[in-house]
C-alpha cells in the first residue's frame, strides 16, 4: 500500500476498488459490485444492438449482456475489432441481475477513503461524466470511479454520450 493510500485510509470510511483500464484511462469500481473477473472471452454479437453493447457471453448457465467501456467513452467502435474481448468483469446489478463489462485490463485492488474522492471533474469530457461518481488521485494518476448503475445494459444511455446513437440515426439504419 502506497503512502497516499495509507494516508487516505486514515481519513474515514474506506472503500475497496478494483482498478481497471480502458484506453489510457484509469478507472475503479467497487469490489462489492464485482462477482467475477472472466478474462478474455469471445463475445457473440447482438444484431441491431446499440454501439455500447459489446455482445453476449455465456456465464454459469445464463446469457450475460456485455457493455463495452471503450465504446461508452468514445475510444473506438467495437464493430471494427474482432469479437475477442480484452477482459470481462461480471457485475451484480441488484434487481436487474448480472451483466458484463468489457475493459482493456484489470489491475489490483485499491483501498481509498471515501473522503479522498472529489466531485466529478471528468478529464474525458462532460458527455461521459454521467458514468462516474467521483475522482481521486492514485499515485501519479487520476482514477475515475465508475457507477455500475449507470453502466447497466438496460439503462438508456443519453444520446450525447460517446458510443451511443441519436434516435434519428438508429432509425435510419
Amino acid at each position: 500500500m502506497s503512502t497516499a493510500e495509507k494516508a487516505s485510509a486514515d481519513l474515514g470510511e474506506v472503500v475497496s476498488l478494483c482498478s481497471l483500464r480502458a484506453g489510457s484511462g484509469l478507472f475503479g469500481i467497487d469490489t462489492r459490485q464485482i462477482c467475477e473477473v472472466l478474462g478474455a472471452l469471445t463475445l457473440q454479437p447482438v444484431p441491431l444492438a446499440p454501439a455500447h453493447i459489446a455482445g453476449v457471453v455465456l456465464y454459469r448457465g445464463e446469457v450475460l449482456t456485455t457493455v463495452s467501456l471503450r465504446a461508452l467513452l468514445g475510444l473506438d467502435d467495437r464493430r471494427n475489432r474482432g469479437s475477442e474481448a480484452n477482459c470481462v468483469l461480471v457485475l451484480d446489478d441488484g434487481d436487474d441481475g448480472r451483466f458484463g463489462l468489457e475493459v482493456d485490463g484489470v489491475g489490483g485492488m485499491v483501498m481509498m477513503a471515501e473522503s479522498a474522492f472529489e466531485a466529478n471533474r471528468n478529464p474525458l469530457g462532460a458527455r461521459s461524466a454521467v458514468l462516474f461518481d467521483g475522482v481521486c488521485k492514485v499515485q501519479s494518476a487520476v482514477m475515475m470511479r465508475l457507477n455500475p448503475q449507470r453502466l447497466r445494459p438496460s439503462q438508456p444511455m443519453p444520446s450525447g454520450l460517446p458510443g451511443t446513437s441519436k434516435p434519428e440515426e438508429s432509425e435510419s439504419r
